[in-house]
């Protein structure tokens, strides 16, 4: 009888063992998913950053310097182009903010040297995209 007993406390015990060692490894590997994502978002967002900054200077070199070498709009949209690749892996609502920034340059790149008006529609959507960045980076898990 008293055999019978410690096979049966061996056997919970082997069971909660395995529970627990279950428990334990799943939820490592949630924690390491979770913060692959934020990773991955916040290495996205730095760089759309750099490329937000980047694309910000040229507008005001075409603008304002009316330097068309460093103001050159092919320059600007190979960073657009980049900014709006690279926004899905900063989350939804900075790729809706790339995109809008994608259609104000596209209906604004060919008059920003001259227009006062295409450089602030730029400028703004610049700096809505970066605001959503920053929202969305200080949101992090």
């Amino acid at each position: 009888m008293r055999v019978a007993k410690i096979h049966q406390y061996q056997y919970y015990f082997v069971i909660f063992s395995i529970l627990l060692s279950l428990v334990g490894f799943s939820y490592n590997v949630w924690r390491l998913e979770s913060t692959e994502n934020n990773n991955t978002i916040r290495t996205a967002s730095f760089e759309i950053l750099l490329e937000l900054s980047a694309l910000e200077q040229l507008v005001y070199y075409a603008h304002y310097d009316k330097n068309i070498v460093e103001g050159s709009p092919r320059k600007g949209w190979v960073k657009v182009g980049l900014i709006n690749d690279l926004s899905p892996l900063a989350g939804e609502e900075v790729m809706v903010k790339s995109k809008k920034l994608m259609q104000i340059w596209s209906s604004n790149w060919s008059s920003i040297e001259e227009s006062q008006l295409a450089t602030e529609q730029v400028v703004s959507a610049i700096e809505a995209t970066r605001d959503e960045i920053n929202i969305r980076l200080t949101t992090l898990e």
